[in-house]
């Protein structure tokens, strides 16, 4: 079955073997997620390699995304290993402290003294541990545990509401941008940005990097952060996608209010021609279960009933038992979902105009393939973006975007409903178009007799130079 929903997979400790990547891309990982906040530089370019090894096996590109740790804020290292906190008792936080006991623990984030206040709430280990902000002291911050528990090494500390000045790029984050340059990698996802600016800085910083290598990465804001949200426009204006980053975005802002918010994320991603990736604990219970719950099922699926382009697994493929099952499992919710969406198509066509001439083309396609009952829709693309405005609008009729550029088809590995196919082409029209149609029938993904819808730029080989539709019938002349 086409499967419109893209999957992206992180690989660690469970999954950097050859055997197993080649595994999960066959089972349907669409993009492979490098997870800098663990390993060295080594284990990400070789698990690089791997990847592009293993998408070579598969007969496939498939995407790296490198994801920066950006600035989590944490506790540093106790004596013990951890403490057990008791509601009611003082607790302090101190940025001086080397190990921390059950009084006191240390701070990896030096400032955060100053970023606080009396009354404040913070939040510790993913919201399991809460403490009240009584006074601060210098460095120090003096609290009353609210909600006790363990609180064991490095665990992550939020501030209700966010808040929180720690640049969303540290000097740790520059220095693995140069590495994830250097691996080639397609996407580079920027932790915690609060603004459009941080992702300015951050695009310009990969660009730079990638300057060498002849690449230019599509880049990803994680939204985690709550002053993000009223920046949200700002941010989807100087991005090329976002990742709807559950986890920490649920601590600050809690987590009643983040379905609303995946659904708002997602409508606004999707008009301003931006890519969509949900994430976190989608799928959780399958880091130890052969089966996901039924909440899990439900989750996925209506993610892809809200829109987004992809979905996401973390440690569910990094350590968990089962990540190709996960994965298998993960691409029959999607189909499924897929299978019961209803086009709206003519309603969002309602109003909209066009002023560029490859975009009316992209939408002319797809309104045409929709009302004729198309087998497909074929778009001969440089850039990838007649194929992205398309995938903008769900019609269950598949885009297959065919391209001469790797990193073209790389990107739009990320796009809902587009299958990215490499075509060795000259400047000849009439031979591009009959190389397309011949290299979708012989995957079999249309046959004689089907109609396809075919998009193209003349002359060819210019990005953005998309201005001719052609309707055609397989095995029949031109």
């Amino acid at each position: 079955m086409h499967r419109a929903t893209k999957i992206v997979a992180t690989i660690g400790p469970a999954s950097s073997t050859p055997e197993i990547l080649l595994q999960m891309i066959q089972a349907g990982a669409d993009v492979v997620r490098l997870n800098f906040s663990h390993g060295t530089a080594d284990d990400h370019r070789q698990r690089a390699e791997f990847v592009r090894e293993a998408a070579r096996q598969a007969g496939r590109e498939v995407a790296i995304m490198a994801d920066l740790q950006g600035p989590k804020i944490r506790v540093g290292k106790f004596e013990n290993g951890k403490v057990s906190l008791v509601a009611g008792e003082p607790f302090i936080l101190d940025a001086d402290c080397e190990l921390g006991n059950q009084e006191r623990a240390g701070l990896d984030y030096k400032d955060l003294p100053r970023d606080l206040k009396p009354g404040d709430v913070l939040l510790l280990n993913d919201g399991l541990i809460v403490l009240n902000v009584q006074r601060v002291i210098g460095n120090e911050i003096h609290t009353i545990v609210k909600i006790g528990g363990d609180l064991s090494n490095n665990k992550g500390i939020n501030r209700q509401g966010g808040g929180l000045s720690a640049p969303a790029l540290t000097a740790k984050d520059m220095e693995d941008i140069r590495t994830a340059m250097s691996l080639g990698v397609d996407f580079v996802a920027v932790s915690f940005p609060k603004n459009a600016t941080d992702m300015e800085m951050a695009r310009q910083l990969a660009n730079i990097a990638g300057a060498p290598y002849g690449i230019k990465p599509k880049m990803i804001a994680k939204i985690e952060r709550a002053e993000a949200i009223p920046a949200l426009q700002g941010i989807l204006d100087a991005s090329d996608g976002i990742m709807v980053a559950r986890g920490d975005l649920a601590v600050e802002v809690g987590n009643a209010a983040v379905p609303a918010l995946q659904k708002r994320m997602i409508r606004m991603a999707r008009e301003s021609n931006k890519f969509v990736i949900t994430a976190t604990q989608m799928m959780e219970s399958m880091i130890y279960a052969p089966v996901p719950t039924r909440a899990e099922v439900s989750d996925v699926a209506n993610a892809v009933l809200d829109g987004t382009d992809a979905v996401m697994l973390s440690a569910e493929s990094a350590a968990g038992k089962y990540p190709v099952q996960t994965i298998e499992t993960m691409a029959a919710i999607c189909v499924e979902a897929e299978k019961s969406e209803q086009s709206e198509l003519d309603r969002d066509f309602l109003d909209r105009t066009f002023t560029r001439i490859d975009q009316s083309i992209a939408m002319g396609a797809l309104f045409t393939a929709f009302h004729l009952g198309a087998k497909a829709i074929v778009a001969l693309t440089e850039s990838g973006s007649t194929a992205l405005w398309m995938s903008r609008h769900w019609t269950h009729v598949p885009i297959f975007a065919l391209t001469p550029r790797v990193g073209s088809e790389r990107a739009m590995a990320l796009y809902r409903n587009v299958t990215s196919l490499h075509l060795d082409t000259n400047t000849d029209r009439d031979t591009a178009l009959q190389q397309a149609l011949e290299t979708v029938v012989s995957k079999g993904y249309a046959s004689r007799g089907d109609m396809v819808v075919l998009t193209v730029g003349e002359p060819m080989g210019q990005a953005g130079g998309t201005n001719t539709l052609k309707i055609v019938r397989v095995g029949e002349p031109y």
